[in-house]
């Protein structure tokens, strides 16, 4: 586990990078229960499960941002070992989701596992972690079916590669859309406020202000 990166107490985040890709998998957790969530588990389970250790959690449930192979690449074998449930992302990354076998033969991960989660997410849901609330943001652009998990109360977010400090989401992919992307960060993002921390699926947590004002694909 490295690079903690707490949001407002009692709602805490650390970061697990995996795969060869660094994704940020990340552990969320309510500091007075111990309960959470995972973020993302693209891959290597046994170092998110030390993770999950060494924070002392109990994860009540897997919560993916999108279906690319680095961030949901090992959800259904974390959801057998774990025996939760998984919640995310739109329905729309079926596809990328029933394909994640030939990503992993496509980049050389092994053990790969297609995935269907047992909640989609839509714009307007709500998820709970060990209590708090998460509303849904569906942000197309990456992916056609990625989601942000915003939590008002602590402002707070996970936008998985929607929007990276200094960039944003390769949009050069099967199914990426440049022009959805930016409409998704403008008009649904950035007026959450100034504000917002993120932590983002590679790279360094920011927040919505400093994009606003120096991420050259937004200014």
């Amino acid at each position: 586990m490295s690079d903690t990166a707490a949001a407002p107490s009692p709602l805490q985040a650390a970061i697990v990078r995996v795969t060869p890709f660094e994704q940020n998998c990340t552990l969320i957790w309510d500091e007075t229960t111990k309960v959470g969530a995972v973020v993302d588990p693209g891959g290597d389970l046994d170092r998110i499960e030390r993770g999950i250790k060494e924070a002392g959690i109990t994860v009540e449930k897997i919560l993916l941002t999108h279906g690319h192979i680095d961030h949901a690449g090992g959800a259904a074998d974390l959801r057998d070992r774990l025996g939760v449930k998984i919640e995310g992302p739109h329905k729309n990354d079926a596809v990328l989701l029933d394909a994640l076998e030939k990503q992993g033969e496509m980049y050389g991960i092994p053990d790969v596992r297609n995935v269907t989660p047992d909640r989609w997410l839509d714009e307007g849901d709500t998820v709970t972690v060990a209590g708090h609330t998460f509303e849904i943001f569906h942000c197309p652009g990456h992916s056609p079916g990625s989601v942000v998990f915003f939590n008002r109360a602590q402002r707070f977010a996970l936008v998985g590669d929607v929007i990276f400090r200094g960039s944003i989401g390769r949009t050069d992919f099967a199914y990426g859309d440049h022009e959805a992307l930016i409409s998704s960060i403008k008009t649904k993002l950035l007026p959450l406020g100034d504000d917002i921390a993120f932590i983002c699926g590679h790279g360094s947590p920011s927040q919505f202000g400093h994009e606003r004002q120096t991420n050259p694909f937004l200014v």
